[in-house]
């Protein structure tokens, strides 16, 4: 399995590097590479690096869902092509990765926002008829972010890539938890990059507006991904954080996107630690403190939940990830028990 990219490129202007790093033969030997964009900018790159991808065929992604990744790696598998460049945001780039991973071939990632670590990770985030999954994939052979085009997307979807990064502190501390409850192994290396990517980012002082904040997040969301290959599985990136994600993304689609929802379901979990786990309440306050500087949701009612909704979603929450070991597994708390914690968390951190 591939661990780390060959290259990564965050700069304004980073496309013109595309036609240069497609030339290396590692990538494409003759030349036959794909290119599949999304809606939003994906047809405006397209067009606009069309001179150096020469004779490229374009693909349109409709969507992040299983069917779509699986129809975009027939037409692959059917052109044989040696490569294929993915230009858009986190669901264009998941279901190219699992259409490259179906075809067989190496894939480039040209993100156009920074919402979550998808963008550079071995997994993908795929909707299907019975709701959301996450699939393994091989993750990009190499990465660009150009920071004009990021700056071109809604800032909400930019703002949402740091809750993704921050939950990595609640990820590694269940990945910690789980070893010295059940003797799950863990990869010191994994866990390193992980926390490295969220102590970044959170003592980063500029916000989105800067083109230092955009590369420090753009790199963090790297890092996430790389320390997931190193992991052979999400875990360093993916605690009771994104259980609870993943189980309001079921019971209430629409509350809001998987960054967005990451960092509130990062800001729970420490705040579970704080009350049953004796965590130093300094955590929970500097998780809230980054969440709320860059006017990000922290609460249920940001996303248009009440307290009763929020507590069914986290006692449905461990159901999402069978297997995984994370705060909410350790203190297996019924539905009941849980809606007053986070009617005490409300509360607290609510204003």
């Amino acid at each position: 399995m591939l661990t780390a990219p060959l290259s990564i490129d965050v700069r304004r202007g980073a496309i013109a590097s595309l036609g240069e790093l497609l030339a290396d033969r590692r990538i494409a030997t003759e030349g036959r590479v794909a290119v599949a964009v999304g809606p939003g900018q994906g047809d405006t790159i397209a067009e606009d690096i069309r001179p150096t991808l020469a004779d490229c065929e374009v693909f349109r992604v409709p969507g992040g869902t299983v069917d779509a990744a699986v129809h975009l790696g027939s037409q692959l598998r059917g052109g044989s092509y040696e490569a294929i460049v993915a230009i858009g945001g986190g669901k264009t780039i998941d279901a190219t990765k699992y259409a490259a991973t179906l075809a067989g071939i190496p894939m480039v990632s040209v993100a156009t926002n920074l919402s979550h670590d998808g963008i550079c990770s071995p997994v993908a985030s795929l909707e299907h008829e019975k709701g959301k999954g996450s699939f393994g994939v091989v993750m990009p052979l190499a990465m660009i972010v150009d920071l004009d085009y990021v700056r071109s997307a809604p800032e909400r979807l930019v703002r949402s890539g740091v809750g993704d990064v921050i939950s990595n502190f609640s990820a590694v501390a269940d990945w910690e938890l789980a070893h010295a409850q059940t003797g799950e192994p863990i990869d010191r290396l994994a866990l390193t990059v992980a926390r490295t990517a969220a102590e970044a980012l959170i003592h980063q002082p500029n916000s989105v507006e800067s083109d230092e904040f955009l590369t420090v997040l753009a790199e963090g969301l790297v890092l996430s991904g790389m320390a997931m290959s190193f992991a052979g599985s999400s875990q360093p990136a993916s605690g009771g954080d994104h259980e609870i994600l993943h189980a309001i993304d079921q019971l209430f689609p629409g509350s809001g996107n998987h960054g967005e929802l990451a960092g509130i379901g990062a800001l729970f979990c420490h705040f579970l630690r704080t009350e049953f786990l004796g965590e130093d309440p300094a955590k929970v306050r500097l998780v809230a403190e980054c969440l709320a500087r860059h006017r990000l949701p922290m609460m249920p009612g940001d996303v248009g939940l009440t307290a009763e909704q929020f507590a069914q979603a986290v006692a449905f929450a461990p159901s999402t990830r069978p297997g995984r070991y994370t705060v909410l597994e350790y203190l297996n708390l019924d539905e009941a028990a849980i809606l007053p914690v986070v009617r005490k968390h409300i509360q607290e951190f609510g204003s």
